[in-house]
């Protein structure tokens, strides 16, 4: 390819509203260029980086045993309102309607047209295990679109679907994902760790997340260093930090505590650790009537040690606040505390409340909260003899760096991570919704286990970013690089001798499969080669007159920190040898 027969569009500074580094960089590269709030084009350069990110998944993918067909973007409200999804995704699942006033969405997901298929295709126990799979945009309609591809709001994902005839079939289809996207990630060399996560919005008994990690990730990633323990925040185990209670022997005293509303506050005033302290935090549920009148709130005290946070991911698998929850309103809580939130705790409530207690916080004594009365807090708290025992114990905070790993091999550590993976291990929660089944050997009809596994494939365009880049531009891997070798003539208009050069050395790159670009722009070498370490080829080459006539070239990989001659024969041969290690 020749610079003049491609586009080539850089900026020296980066729009204002450009929030992380990838963001930056791809918008002064040329790779994309915003069209509406979290929606962009891709340019012919960012274009480039995308195809070779689907190569790999179709390779790895077909690799793997699945089979790509392609979905459409519009779907019928019917099938979601099938799996009840068409209610449950609120406004984040874009809705339309035709001309007839027939209601559609813009899919986010394809989770219902695939189970369709299946229930129509694969009707005997002969046509599985089958694995579907395309790569499709799709739309998500986020409140707040930012950070570039990162979160915007349509992009291209692969998504993928197994079915399977039993529980232990599909969990092999599960494996033979996670490994396909270990190879897929592997082969792009990016970084990342593969966590245990929460089934979400998709739903299932099982999942993990890709993450590559990044300073500027949104994800916390918790991991053992020590073993291979590895799990989003949302799904870590908090093991109790308590091994027993203690006997209480402290005297609880009502204490003044004017002014002072949070944890950290409170432990100051009383010069006492803040681990000392328990957090009141405030939730209600609601129980409704058909027609969706409320009927009954009911209110759940949860309590949180005060150096810890909740995890609502967790608060929302304990029963009674698994149907859905949300955060109290004053009203509610002046009327079961008689009290602002500040001060609330266990002790002298107006009206009982549900009580779930961190694991840590059942194991406290003489544990310092709030007395339900402005200015007021408890010292010396005991559970049994001062509070009764909470109605529930369970794992409702998240972890903190150097908490015991579950797995008992070490101490837990945090890093961030950007998600550009997901495989789902969906067993029957939308074969049974939609009636997918499939004819066993006996003739009757058996729920199909279903897998799904997504890549974010214009994510990872950022999330690579984010890994590799310098004050210069982005580095790209050489995999998914939009050029893999860049050539840079100096006086390719005035010299013979270097246009010649320049032409036969390309041509043997891309006769050798080596993608190279020629830049005959003309332009003078420093801003040549600005643009082109912008832009994060990781080879570049540089033939000039004074080089030629020692029969020697400059090269100079993107990461190196100075050029170094190489003779023009042999850069054929070099290219070679660096590509195949």
């Amino acid at each position: 390819m020749k610079a003049t027969q491609f586009f080539i569009s850089t900026l020296k500074e980066a729009p204002a509203d450009a929030e992380v580094v990838s963001h930056k960089l791809m918008l002064r590269a040329g790779f994309i260029k915003r069209l509406g709030a979290g929606i962009y084009s891709y340019m012919p350069m960012g274009l480039r980086v995308i195809r070779k990110v689907e190569a790999i998944i179709r390779e790895e993918m077909n690799r793997a045993g699945a089979v790509e067909l392609l979905m459409p973007v519009v779907q019928p409200a019917e099938l979601w309102q099938e799996t009840g999804r068409f209610a449950k995704m609120g406004p984040e699942l874009l809705r339309v309607k035709d001309r007839h006033d027939r209601d559609f969405i813009i899919q986010p997901t394809s989770e219902e047209v695939i189970t369709d298929i299946a229930r129509q295709e694969l009707r005997s126990y002969r046509s599985l295990p089958k694995n579907f799979y395309h790569i499709q945009t799709k739309f998500r309609d986020e409140r707040r679109p930012r950070f570039g591809v990162m979160r915007g709001r349509e992009f291209t994902m692969k998504d993928a679907y197994s079915f399977d005839r039993d529980v232990e079939a599909a969990g092999r289809s599960y494996e033979q994902m996670y490994a396909a996207y270990t190879r897929i990630f592997e082969r792009m060399k990016l970084t990342f760790r593969a966590v245990a996560a929460d089934n979400g919005a998709i739903g299932g008994i099982r999942s993990h997340e890709f993450q590559v990690i990044a300073d500027t990730g949104e994800d916390a990633i918790v991991y053992c260093p020590t073993s291979d323990y590895a799990a989003n925040i949302e799904m870590a185990e908090a093991l109790p930090l308590i091994g027993r209670r203690a006997a209480a022997t402290a005297t609880m005293v009502k204490t003044p505590t004017p002014g002072k509303s949070t944890c950290e506050d409170v432990a100051v005033l009383l010069g006492l650790p803040l681990q000392n302290t328990v957090k009141s935090l405030v939730l209600a549920t609601e129980e409704k009537s058909e027609a969706g009148d409320v009927l009954r709130v009911s209110l759940w005290l949860l309590l949180v040690r005060g150096d810890h946070s909740l995890n609502e991911v967790k608060a929302s698998k304990v029963p009674g606040l698994n149907a859905g929850f949300r955060f109290a309103t004053a009203t509610e809580i002046d009327e079961h505390f008689a009290c602002k939130p500040g001060y609330l705790g266990p002790i002298g409530l107006k009206k009982p409340v549900n009580v779930v207690a961190d694991r840590t916080v059942a194991a406290m004594s003489g544990f310092i909260c709030g007395a339900n009365e402005a200015d007021f807090h408890f010292t010396g708290a005991n559970w049994g003899r001062d509070v009764p025992e909470p109605d529930v114990v369970a794992d409702i905070r998240n972890v903190v760096a150097g908490d015991p790993s579950p797995d008992g091999k070490g101490v837990l550590a945090i890093q961030r991570g950007i998600e550009v993976g997901h495989v789902f291990l969906l067993g029957t929660y939308y074969s049974e919704k939609m009636k997918a089944t499939y004819l066993d050997e006996a003739g009757k009809p058996q729920l199909m286990q279903m897998g799904c596994y997504g890549i974010g494939v214009t994510r990872i365009l950022g999330a690579a970013i984010e890994q590799n880049f310098d004050a210069r531009g982005i580095i790209w891997p050489t995999a998914i690089a939009p050029f893999t070798v860049v050539i840079c003539p100096i006086g390719y208009e005035r010299s013979a001798e270097v246009k010649a050069a320049a032409d036969q050395l390309h041509d043997d790159l891309m006769q050798a499969g080596i993608d190279a670009m020629l830049d005959d722009r003309g332009e003078r070498p420093g801003a040549m080669f600005a643009d082109w370490e912008l832009v994060g080829v990781p080879h570049r080459v540089v033939i000039s007159d004074r080089g030629l006539k020692e029969g020697q070239v400059e090269y100079q990989g993107r990461r190196d920190a100075q050029a170094t001659s190489l003779l023009l024969v042999d850069v054929l041969a070099t290219m070679k040898g660096k590509l195949a290690a």
